[in-house]
Formats: structure tokens, C-alpha cells, sequence
């Protein structure tokens, strides 16, 4: 049975549609708690299988070969390294807990799982990039890596069947750990509420000024430093690693750019990056066959679930013996496994005022490394398995 809408233009109407549909979402509660990743994602799921639109078209190729490394080069416009003054020593090893507890569990599990897997040596540095920035990460090291859509697909998939309900539960955490006598007892180390309530930090989800013209340069900027490091990489790289490299580049080549006082007063970056990547992960919705799926991507869905919960388990080690307060130990986990937006949500939910600014530059952290190590680990699980 041929789709019902093939068309490219009707397929880019789909795909902005949906985009304004989960975004707008986001104002009710539980899409709040899913986030607009998985909302979009699980829409495009439905929409393939229920074969409104077809799953694989070549509008799909061409929305990751030019949004990924764009929306990926503006999101990293937003790391102010200044910034990094407002992390004091706990932040710093909550979150280099996380980053260090994803690499060698990754690792680690990569050694036993890659080779029963397709693919296998790129799902593990993919996952680390899930885990050390959330999807738009793990997006952003598939292509570094050359991934197949269909292995971004069900690595999607089963990131979402396993850690869906931890970021559910994340987000109540706040309330339920303050309330637990035990866990009190267990991790005695937490900020006061004087501490917690002080802040000068701008509501999360006040109105934001932009301005056409900020828009306009954003998008200079993506495009131009994700034609030079694309150009660069394909002239003078192998073939085999150009995207790899090109994502090192792209990342480092952003990130010092960020760092000039004009690029500074950009305003939207976040938004827009985001936004571009919603375009993209639309069409990785399309690619989940729900029949193919169940049988096709159970090694995988195991392999999520022992990284997350190895994971956690040295995180949650590493914290407890450096006496890290738990609230910083939250907001890692929901930086690294989603984004610092969602952890500034985390931090404004549970009405840490102080926390909400630090919860953004962790994340954003989080992502920035994320595509250092995942490209990383890739390549040393390929060497240890021998791919």
C-alpha cells in the first residue's frame, strides 16, 4: 500500500506541522514531561505506520545532511565559556561524574553487545552521545559516523522505551527525594532553601525578544561554519572518517566563534537549533516499522537498559563519595540524558531559583563534550572488537 502523501512539498507541510504541533504541546503537562523530541518522534511513528506518509523518501536525506550539522553548529553558539565561572566544584564533578560514568559503561557493554549488533560499534558512540546531550546529540554522532536511518531509528526507539520513565521520574524527584526520610538519611548532602531560593536569573518560560536580523545571522553562521568544516574535512580527510571529523570541527570551530562579544548578543540560538533539529528527528519517526521493530531491535533495547543502569549506578557512586548535593546530581542527569533547557526546567519545577542558570550550562556542557567522546568511544569499540 502506497503512502498517502508523497509529494515534497506536502511532506515538508507534514513535517513543519508537526514541529508546530509538538511545540505547542509543550503547554500541557504530560507533553511537557515527554518533551518535544518525543513527541515529535512518536507522531512521525504514527504517521509511517499508519502509512499517511512513506517511510523512507529522499526529502528525509536531504533534511539530515543539511539540518543536523546546522541546528548543531547554532545550539553550541550558545557556550559562553565566561559562564563556566557560575559552576562551582560540585556542578563540575556532578557532571564530569556523568560524562565519565557514560564513556566507560558504553565502553565497556560495547565490547560484548557491538558485535550482535549492526552497526554495533557506532550505536555505542551514538548512546553516548544520547546520554551526554540528550537525542539531538545522539542525531549529531550518527552522522558524524555515517549511521543508516534505520539503525537511528531503533536506536531512538529504544532509548525511548527505556528511558522515558527515568526522565518521568526525574522530573518528580525534586519532591520525592526532599520528602524521603531515608533517602535523607542515605544522601545527607543538599543545598539549603535559602541557598536554593536566591537567584536574579529571568523566569524559564518568560517571553523572549527577538529580532529578524538575529535570525537571519544565526543562520549565516550554521550554514557558513557547516560549509567550510564540511569542504575542509571532504578535500582533505578519508573517506571513511570526513564526518567525524567534520563534527569535531564543526563543534570546536562553533564554540570559538561563541566566544566573540557579537555573537554573544545573538538572541534564540537554543530555539532556533532546536527547532532544526525537530525538522530532522520528524523524519526519524517515518523510519520506525513498528513490525520490524519488535523482532529486529531487542539486543539493542537490552544493551539501552544495562548502559542506563550501569550508568546511573557509577554516577550515583562517584556522587555519594565526593559528597556532591543531590540537586546538582539531578540536574546532571537531566542534562546529560536530555538538555540544559530541560534541566533549567528541572531546576524552575522544583523552584531551585539559584539552580536554574546552572542547569542550563551543564547541559549545554553535556552536549558540547558529548560529541568529543561519542566519536570517541565509536572508534574504540571498533578497535576493541576488532570492526
Amino acid at each position: 500500500m502506497d503512502a498517502l502523501i508523497t509529494r515534497p512539498d506536502g511532506l515538508i507541510f507534514i513535517i513543519i506541522t508537526m514541529v508546530a504541533i509538538a511545540l505547542y504541546l509543550q503547554k500541557f503537562k504530560v507533553f511537557k514531561s515527554l518533551g518535544p523530541v518525543l513527541t515529535v518522534v512518536v507522531i512521525g511513528i504514527i504517521l509511517s505506520n499508519t502509512r499517511v506518509v512513506p517511510i523512507s523518501h529522499e526529502v528525509y536525506s536531504f533534511m539530515g545532511s543539511l539540518f543536523v550539522p546546522v541546528s548543531i553548529s547554532i545550539c553550541m553558539l550558545s557556550m559562553d565559556l565566561v559562564e563556566l565561572k557560575k559552576l562551582t566544584k560540585k556542578p563540575v564533578i556532578a557532571l564530569s561524574s556523568g560524562i565519565l560514568s557514560v564513556m566507560v559503561v558504553a565502553t565497556l557493554l560495547g565490547f560484548f553487545f557491538a558485535p550482535y549488533m549492526d552497526e554495533g560499534w557506532k550505536i555505542a558512540g551514538m548512546f553516548v552521545g544520547t546520554y551526554t546531550g540528550g537525542t539531538p546529540n545522539l542525531t549529531a554522532i550518527a552522522t558524524g559516523l555515517d549511521a543508516s536511518r534505520q539503525t537511528i531509528a531503533a536506536a531512538n526507539a529504544a532509548d525511548y522505551v527505556i528511558s522515558t520513565p527515568l526522565m518521568i521520574f526525574m522530573f518528580a524527584a525534586p519532591a520525592i527525594l526532599k520528602a524521603s526520610k531515608a533517602w535523607n538519611k542515605f544522601w545527607p548532602y543538599h543545598l539549603s532553601d535559602d541557598h536554593l531560593s536566591t537567584s536574579d536569573a529571568k523566569g524559564l518560560m518568560s517571553d523572549k525578544e527577538w529580532s529578524i536580523r538575529d535570525i537571519a545571522w544565526l543562520l549565516t553562521i550554521g550554514f557558513g561554519v557547516t560549509f567550510i568544516t564540511t569542504a575542509f574535512s571532504e578535500a582533505f580527510m578519508p573517506e571513511t572518517i570526513w564526518k567525524a571529523v567534520r563534527l569535531i570541527l564543526l563543534t570546536t570551530v562553533s564554540i570559538g566563534l561563541a566566544q566573540l562579544k557579537p555573537v554573544q548578543k545573538l538572541r534564540g540560538n537554543l530555539d532556533l537549533g532546536l527547532f532544526l533539529s525537530l525538522m530532522f528527528l520528524s523524519t526519524i519517526g517515518f523510519a520506525v516499522d513498528l513490525r520490524q521493530f519488535v523482532g529486529s531491535a531487542l539486543t539493542m533495547t537490552l544493551y539501552v537498559f544495562l548502559m542506563l543502569v550501569g550508568c546511573l549506578i557509577l554516577h550515583l557512586i562517584i556522587c555519594r563519595l565526593f559528597k556532591v548535593e543531590y540537586e546538582y546530581m539531578i540536574l546532571s542527569i537531566v542534562g546529560c540524558i536530555v538538555d540544559g533547557p530541560t534541566a533549567s526546567l528541572t531546576a524552575a519545577g522544583a523552584n531551585w531559583k539559584s539552580l536554574i542558570n546552572v542547569g542550563l550550562i551543564m547541559g549545554v556542557l553535556a552536549g558540547a563534550a558529548g560529541n568529543y567522546v561519542g566519536i570517541a568511544v565509536a572508534y574504540l569499540t571498533r578497535f576493541l572488537i576488532g570492526g
